[in-house]
């Protein structure tokens, strides 16, 4: 199969994780060329590579060479195997760039995937492990991903910049996805929440709370944020704080909005109460994007859309992401479809930023590694 499909050729560093997941997804083999050839210290950075190693135990039979200089990458893929593992995440990406990627890829393993990641749970780059927790876990399960099996469960928290914390990421296999009808976000009827804090004072979690509080409670009364304070071991190497907030929708809908402190000895230190009242007035901003699927979630969405029964799948979103948009090209390039994107002016005055209708014909995709039982 890999011999008649043609090597899809890409330059530049950008959106390795997409080019990868969506190669060992199609079959396609992969060129990249000149990855940062320009700059001082050129090729591969360590999160890349290590990420590159995860893709190897993922999967069984894939073909990766990368010339010495690390400025170019050839993979040919083989099949997604899963199983049980564990993998040491790079420090200088938090676990949520790896996880990202592992959730498109682990319902169409051979056997269900059981992995455990170490590193950092919580940074200001990459969406955090409880953001993907709280709303990829119920983006799978509209999909008909479900089951006792899947789960992320936070074992250790883990801030930057020396991380030490660990997650177990557990999920079924699937032999088709259900194709979703997606178009009605619904009003907001209920906010939860995390205010965490790893090696510093517990009363963190508590400041944080209440200002994020002050300026929710205008708008709901039902907020509920959990405190959540790790000791000892379970607390990582590097003290930190932060909050990660979701609004739930009548239909099911969960919007996510999350901030972080500042790495210790980076940055100016930030006062709790700023961060719980800037993360409120994100989570608002994302409400105002609205959308049946948050913004971090997007590229998701559509690649599940894409990967579902020959029948038309519909899914309304807010202002489509720059990396989403880039993630439209290349699904167009790896299994040739194309989204009907129609834009979606508020009707009334009160119902937020200008959305996005997707629609799309799935390709049909059947996980034909899944051992019949």
């Amino acid at each position: 199969m890999a011999g008649e499909t043609q090597c899809l050729s890409y330059v530049g560093c950008n959106f390795l994780r997409q080019r990868l997941v969506l190669s060992t997804l199609s079959g396609r083999p992969l060129k990249i060329r000149k990855i940062r050839a320009k700059e001082e210290d050129p090729g591969l950075r360590d999160f890349e590579a290590s990420f590159i190693r995860l893709i190897d135990k993922v999967t069984n039979g894939s073909r990766i060479e990368i010339n010495q200089t690390g400025t170019t990458l050839y993979y040919q893929p083989g099949l997604l195997y899963g199983g049980s593992l564990e993998h040491d995440c790079s420090p200088s990406r938090s676990i949520g760039y790896y996880l990202e990627s592992l959730l498109c890829l682990a319902p169409f393993m051979k056997h269900p995937l059981k992995i455990v990641l170490r590193g950092v749970t919580n940074d200001q780059v990459d969406p955090s492990v409880d953001v993907l927790k709280a709303t990829a876990l119920p983006l799978l399960k509209k999909f008909g991903i479900d089951g006792e099996s899947l789960e992320i469960k936070i074992n250790r928290r883990g801030m930057p910049p020396k991380g030490g914390g660990e997650i177990l990421f557990a999920c079924p296999v699937k032999k088709v996805l259900q194709p979703i009808q997606f178009t009605d976000p619904g009003k907001i009827k209920r906010i939860r929440g995390t205010a965490y804090s790893v090696r510093v004072s517990p009363q963190m979690t508590n400041r944080m709370v209440e200002s994020a509080r002050s300026i929710l409670n205008k708008f709901l009364p039902d907020i509920y944020i959990y405190t959540d304070h790790m000791k000892g071991v379970s607390s990582g190497k590097s003290p930190g704080f932060g909050m990660c907030l979701t609004a739930e929708t009548i239909n099911g809908t969960i919007l996510s909005a999350e901030l972080a402190s500042n790495p210790q000895g980076q940055g100016a230190a930030v006062l709790p109460e700023e961060l719980g009242q800037n993360c409120a007035k994100l989570l608002l901003e994302e409400v105002y994007r609205g959308g049946c699927v948050d913004s971090t979630n997007q590229s998701l969405a559509l690649l599940l859309m894409t990967l579902g029964q020959r029948d038309v799948s519909k899914v309304l979103l807010g202002p489509l992401s720059p990396y989403t948009i880039e993630f439209l090209r290349h699904l167009r390039s790896f299994f040739q479809i194309m989204f009907k994107i129609e834009t979606k002016t508020p009707e009334e005055e009160h119902m937020g930023g200008e959305k996005v209708l997707m629609t799309c014909v799935g390709v049909g995709f059947s996980n034909l590694s899944k051992t019949i039982r």
